[in-house]
Formats: structure tokens, C-alpha cells, sequence
């Protein structure tokens, strides 16, 4: 058996990843905001980029003369990587090694590419190179910023408390405190932390539950709500009563709480009324975060005959070229390779990222069609008529891989009659039919189960068993625990508390 070294020569496949593909696997399912931060870091990045204006002309070049042709061919030494020519489309995916075609695995890299594929995503927090801006420029940090609720208590601090120690006690309370206003630590944590005692933990606690605003640093609702009585001078032994028994008034029992209380039928509603003026998050009065307007990506709106019109928003759409003059007039002037080789690398930068825009919005308008298409029965009837769909059924209908709707639906909004919903609420699991017709989809389902709760009166309130019996005769084929499963998603009480709460209702209406 010989094993000399032999040569041989093999064709395969292989899917080359490369960074402007990356790219266009990231821009896919960014969000129109998430979309316009990247590009305009691309504009500043990249100067042969162009925003450009309605007519499709860059803004830069709109009104200035064109370019004077060279006066010989020596002139033109700023050529395409010693390619002599400007750089064509075929030429272009040949150095790339792909194109945009529909190539979107599941098993995407979740690390960002090195910067040597010009567009590559960790460009995409880069500042521009222009003027003398630091790497570290933002211009958000001169906006003014809204107050938190960690700086409005840490100000609060500063003037409540002078012991350096019982401060720092303080400190560590409120980085526990959450967005809601509630302490979600533990005492004995935060003093085996500190090195400190549970009494003084407790005390400093205590002293940051006098803070504004009122009920912050509760450990539970019923320490916040007390911690709001007591500044109103309404936390009697009758009122400390009621707030050990919330779960009985969730469950609207108040013949139990007039019992525990020891008070009569009006003063327990006075009770109730005053523990709901009180706040039961008082954190959230101060925002913990930017909110940003929901801008949908696709309108979709009544055509003739019945027939329903997509169109993309392009408003959200960045209008951006490649300059090519400008280009030419760098290229001209262009010497050393580092030149050229940054002068090509831009270019081929800017030119992928124009074509993965387009190939965004292509994309995006074929799955909304889809969706459109197959449900069109809920944007004319409603809810009831949503119809179940998976991402495969829309990846099948318009030749795409699964993994490319899935991104394509990810923070995409379309706007409808029906108001303005995120692509996913498209897609919903299948109940079947008891006759053995269409499937169901689970949102309609939902949407017939709270129907049938809603029309309910005191004396008929329906248990789970009845609500399967009704949807099967609506031609649902559905179990008794799924019933009882979206019920609780909705946030629907059992049978049992609704006709408790129903005959309350009733009993202190005609009372």
C-alpha cells in the first residue's frame, strides 16, 4: 500500500459567512429605529455614503457641477484595486464570494465580525471620522435626563441621613429597590454584605420608607399600602385587619372581612374605597426608560373588490446612495495602496449596504403579503376569524428558508383597521375542529372564551366544563385544562370567584 503524497482536486459546497452577509442577516430583523441608528453610524463611518434626498440624488451633490472627464488615461490612477475600470455588480459578489440571495441559517454566529469586511457590524458603534470628535463623543449625554427613581432617593438620602455608614446602608437598600418602588432584597443579605447588624439595616430601611414617593421601599403590597395609611393617619387596628385579608377582598368576600374587622357594611366600603385611591407601584411615577412611539413598518388598507393594499412605510426606509461621484473625484487622486485599498473598501462597503437595504424591504413586503393573504378573514370579520399560522406555511408560500420570516417578523409592526399589530401576533398555534373542518387559531379561541364570560349573568355563570361544552357546539374542539389555561392568560377569575363577586355586586347595589 503506497502513501506517497498525491494531489487531488475536489468540489464542494460550503455557505461562507462573511461579514457583509452577517450584515444583511442583522439588518433583516432590526427594528425601523434599531435600522436608522445603523445607518446613520454607516454615513458618518463611511464617506462615499450618501443620504439621499426625494428625487434619489444625494444631498451632497444635488447642486454642484459634474465632474470634468480626465485629460488622459494616465490621470485615471485611482483605478478599482489595480483594476483599471470602476467596479461592477458581477465583479463585486465575485471578491464577496456571495450574495443576498436567500442564504439565512439558524446557526447565525451571535458574536459580531472583525472590522475587516468594511461593513461588519461592529462598525455599527463607531463615531464618524470626520472633524475632531473623540471615539468617546455621544451626543446623547448633553440632553437632559429624566430623574430616577435611584436619584430621586439617593437625594433624599443625602439630606435624611449624615452617618457616612447608615449612607452607605442606604446606598446598597436603594440598588435593591425596583422599577415598581418595592425592596427586593433581604435584610440579612444586605448586612452579612456590609458587615453590619439586622437592626440597623432594618432602621435605615425604615427611614427610606419615609421617603417620597410614598409607600417606597415596601417589601410587600400590604406594607406599601400601610406605609401610605400611616401618612394619612388612617392605619387603625380595623384598617391593619384589612390589609392582613387582601386576599380576601380579591376574592370580594366581605362578609369574612366584616367579620375580622369587626365593622359594619359602610365602613368596610369607606375601607375599600380608601385603599384604592392609594398606589399600590409607586416607583413607576418615575420612568426607568426611554419610550419610543410605535411606528408601524407596513400600512395595510381596504383595495377595490374586496381586495386588501400592502405597501411599506417609507417613512421608516433610510434613503441612502452611493456617491459615485464623489468616488471618482477621490480616485483620481488617489496614490498608495493603503489609499486605494481604503478607497475599494469603502465602495464595496457602501454598494453591499444599499443592496441589503433593498433586499430588506423586498423581503419584508413579500412575508407581510403572505400574512396579508392568509389572513384576511380577520382583517374583514375580526378576531374570531384568525386563522392558526406557522412560519413554515409563510417560508413555503414565498420560497424562503423559515429562519428568514422568523427574523423578518421580529420588531416589525403592520398597521390595520384592526389597529396596529407586530407581525407575530400573526402567528398562533391551531385548535382543531370537532367536525373535522378548518382548524381554529388560539388567539380566536381566546377571544370566544372571554365572549361567553362577558355575556354571563349572576345566575349563569359558566365553569370551565360548560365553556367546553359551548365551544364545541360553535364546532371547537377543545380540553377542559386548555380552557382553563387561556382563561388564567387573560387574567379571568374561576367560576366560583366571578359568582361570588357578581352576587356582591348585586347585594351592595341593592343595598
Amino acid at each position: 500500500m503506497s502513501l506517497a503524497p498525491r494531489m487531488e482536486f475536489r468540489q464542494t459546497q460550503s455557505l461562507v459567512m462573511t461579514p457583509q452577509l452577517m450584515q444583511a442577516i442583522k439588518l433583516l430583523q432590526f427594528s425601523n429605529m434599531e435600522l436608522a441608528a445603523y445607518v446613520e453610524a454607516e454615513l458618518e463611518r463611511n464617506p462615499l455614503l450618501e443620504r439621499a434626498n426625494d428625487d434619489g440624488v444625494p444631498e451632497a451633490v444635488a447642486h454642484e457641477e459634474p465632474a470634468p472627464p480626465p485629460q488622459d488615461q494616465d490621470a485615471r490612477s485611482g483605478d478599482w484595486l489595480e483594476g483599471g475600470s470602476e467596479p461592477t455588480r458581477a465583479s463585486m459578489e465575485a471578491r464577496l464570494d456571495t450574495d443576498l440571495g436567500n442564504i439565512f441559517p439558524d446557526d447565525v454566529p451571535s458574536e459580531r465580525p472583525n472590522a475587516s469586511g468594511g461593513g461588519s457590524l461592529s462598525d455599527w458603534s463607531g463615531s464618524g471620522g470626520g472633524g475632531e470628535r473623540s471615539e468617546d463623543y455621544n451626543p446623547e449625554a448633553f440632553l437632559a435626563m429624566d430623574t430616577t427613581l435611584a436619584d430621586h432617593l439617593e437625594a433624599q438620602l443625602a439630606l435624611a441621613e449624615a452617618s457616612p455608614a447608615r449612607r452607605l446602608i442606604g446606598l446598597n437598600l436603594i440598588g435593591l429597590i425596583d422599577e415598581t418602588g418595592y425592596f427586593t432584597g433581604t435584610i440579612a443579605e444586605v448586612a452579612a454584605q456590609l458587615g453590619a447588624s439586622a437592626a440597623e439595616v432594618e432602621s435605615v430601611l425604615a427611614l427610606i420608607q419615609t421617603f417620597e414617593p410614598s409607600g417606597v421601599g415596601a417589601r410587600t403590597l400590604s406594607e406599601c399600602l400601610a406605609i401610605q395609611l400611616r401618612e394619612r393617619d388612617r392605619c387603625d387596628p380595623a384598617m391593619q385587619a384589612l390589609l392582613a385579608n387582601l386576599d380576601l377582598l380579591a376574592k370580594h368576600d366581605r362578609n369574612a372581612l366584616k367579620r375580622i374587622c369587626g365593622v359594619d357594611a359602610e365602613d368596610l366600603a369607606d375601607m375599600i374605597g380608601e385603599i384604592r385611591r392609594l398606589d399600590p407601584k409607586p416607583g413607576l411615577a418615575f420612568g426607568g426608560g426611554v419610550v419610543h412611539p410605535l411606528i408601524p413598518d407596513v400600512f395595510v388598507r381596504p383595495g377595490p373588490e374586496g381586495t386588501w393594499l400592502v405597501e411599506l412605510n417609507t417613512d421608516t426606509l433610510p434613503r441612502v446612495l452611493v456617491n459615485q461621484s464623489y468616488h471618482a473625484t477621490v480616485a483620481r487622486s488617489a496614490r498608495s495602496s493603503e489609499d486605494k485599498s481604503f478607497l475599494a473598501e469603502c465602495l464595496q462597503s457602501a454598494s453591499w449596504l444599499t443592496r441589503s437595504l433593498d433586499q430588506r424591504a423586498r423581503t419584508i413586503l413579500k412575508v407581510a403579503s403572505e400574512i396579508v393573504r392568509q389572513q384576511e378573514n380577520f382583517l374583514t370579520h375580526g378576531v374570531r376569524h384568525l386563522r392558526p399560522l406557522n412560519l413554515r406555511t409563510v417560508a413555503d408560500a414565498i420560497g424562503m428558508h423559515e429562519s428568514t420570516v422568523s427574523r423578518v417578523t421580529s420588531n416589525k409592526y403592520i398597521s390595520t383597521p384592526r389597529g396596529v399589530l407586530e407581525m407575530k401576533f400573526f402567528f398562533s398555534s391551531a385548535i382543531a375542529a370537532s367536525g373535522g373542518g378548518e382548524a381554529h387559531s388560539a388567539e380566536s379561541v381566546r377571544h370566544r372564551i372571554k365572549a361567553l364570560i362577558d355575556a354571563e349573568g349572576p345566575d349563569d355563570v359558566l365553569s370551565d366544563d360548560t365553556l367546553v361544552q359551548k365551544l364545541k357546539d360553535d364546532g371547537i374542539d377543545i380540553a377542559r385544562r386548555t380552557v382553563a389555561k387561556y382563561r388564567e392568560s387573560m387574567n379571568i377569575a374561576s367560576s366560583v370567584q366571578r359568582r361570588r363577586e357578581k352576587q356582591s355586586t348585586r347585594t351592595g347595589s341593592a343595598a
